[in-house]
């Protein structure tokens, strides 16, 4: 285990030294396709500021999934089907309120989006025309899930470049 991070602290109770790690948050974001509109981003009403796909921290003792499943509802008010693990994204500087480690799903909205918790705004963006205000990593994201898509169809087209 690395020692970076780490500090020594006396134990109140019992008066031995311990050893304190500083670990990386884990979070979850959903991609939410809305069929045959685009994907669901909300704008943001705390720092950082900007677009960003719906998500949050993972609570003690919840499944990634069922943190997706939780954010996704929370955050716009729909619920998912066919949902999917889809990366994660572990960049140390990739939230600029410290270290996260977030592990992205894919997932498709059921229901009327509505802002909901700490989602300012939401809105359903074309997959061609989202905004260029997108907080965290959410662009290099949505670029790999763009990416992914294309695979996707150009396998299914039988066009494999």
């Amino acid at each position: 285990m690395s020692e970076a991070g780490a500090r020594e602290e006396r134990c109140p109770r019992c008066g031995k030294v311990v050893r304190l790690y500083r670990n990386p948050l884990l979070t979850v974001d959903i991609i939410i396709e809305v069929s045959g509109e685009g994907i669901i981003l909300i704008e943001r009403k705390n720092p950082p500021f900007g677009w960003a796909i719906p998500g949050g921290f993972v609570d003690y003792g919840e499944t990634l999934e069922a943190a997706a499943i939780r954010e996704a509802r929370e955050e716009t008010g729909m619920e998912v089907v066919d949902l999917k693990q889809f990366h994660a994204y572990s960049d140390p500087k990739r939230d600029p309120r410290g270290h996260t480690v977030s592990v992205v799903f894919t997932a498709i909205g059921r229901g009327v989006p509505q802002a909901a918790d700490d989602a300012k705004n939401l809105q359903i963006f074309p997959l061609d025309r989202l905004p260029e205000n997108l907080a965290f990593d959410h662009a290099l994201i949505l670029s790999d899930y763009f990416d992914m898509k294309a695979g996707y169809n150009e396998r299914s087209s039988g066009n494999t470049g």
